[in-house]
């Protein structure tokens, strides 16, 4: 058995658009599995399914607001139409809102809870269904390091990041007891520092930090692009058959010291 051949599977990827998102579209595309690209951005979505088209693979454009039911469930429907049912879902799409309790906003702590959370539950809610009647699927779930692990000082304050993050953890828990015996594995991913749109103008634009997480990184230093798609890879493939519930930290190093 080819443990991470993706042929004959299709998977679906939120926050697919750019950066790590896309990434791991492009390597599910390369090796085997239909794509279906999930962003707000179509006309980014666009370009990178050209690119993975050039390259060989299979892949549609899906815009949709995960946070938004409606927009999650036209979105289900349309992947279905066009390549029959889902076997992988990688809910990636998310945001890193800066602030403390003191200074975060209502409207900024209810998006970040429906871009980091909501937007997996709304996702599985219409997944899940499906990978129930083939008794076959794979949720890959991206939380963070950041889930455990905090900034000190106020610049780099995220506490709504941290609480959306930690749920994101107990989301996966809960699914992974639920549907292991239907054959549905749920896991979680904890990327440390990637460089992204998200973390690009704040933590990669933050010389104190950076000198301070290479410093103290096993790794000395960030991660490459593309670092993260093994990982990624095994938990969406065959490889993982037997693996439920697991927060999975791709972080050089860095949780352990």
């Amino acid at each position: 058995m080819a443990l991470f051949n993706l042929e004959g599977k299709v998977a679906i990827v939120t926050g697919a658009s750019s950066g790590l998102g896309f990434s791991a579209a492009k390597a599910f595309a390369e090796n085997g599995a239909s794509v279906a690209l999930l962003a707000r951005r179509k006309e980014k979505l666009e370009a990178g399914v050209q690119e993975i088209i050039a390259a060989g693979g299979k892949a549609i454009a899906v815009e949709c607001d995960v946070t938004q039911e409606e927009n999650v469930k036209k979105a289900v429907d349309e992947v279905v139409k066009e390549f029959g049912t889902v076997h992988i879902l990688l809910n990636n799409a998310g945001v890193a809102q800066l602030g403390t309790v003191e200074t975060l906003t209502m409207a900024e702590w209810n998006r970040s809870m429906d871009a980091n959370v909501t937007s997996i539950f709304l996702m599985s809610k219409y997944v899940i269904p499906l990978m129930r009647k083939q008794k076959y699927g794979k949720v890959i779930n991206i939380s963070s390091i950041n889930a455990f692990v905090a900034d000190k000082g106020n610049d780099l304050a995220r506490h709504v990041y941290n609480t959306s993050k930690a749920a994101v953890r107990g989301l996966t828990l809960g699914m992974a007891a639920t549907y292991m015996e239907e054959n549905i594995t749920v896991n979680s991913v904890g990327p440390g520092l990637f460089e992204s749109e998200m973390t690009e103008n704040t933590l990669f634009a933050h010389e104190g930090f950076m000198k301070m997480y290479n410093s103290l990184t096993p790794a000395s230093r960030p991660a490459k692009k593309g670092e993260l798609n093994g990982t990624l890879l095994y938990l969406a493939s065959d490889a993982s058959s037997y693996v439920t519930g697991q927060y999975i930290l791709v972080d050089g190093g860095f949780s352990l010291v």
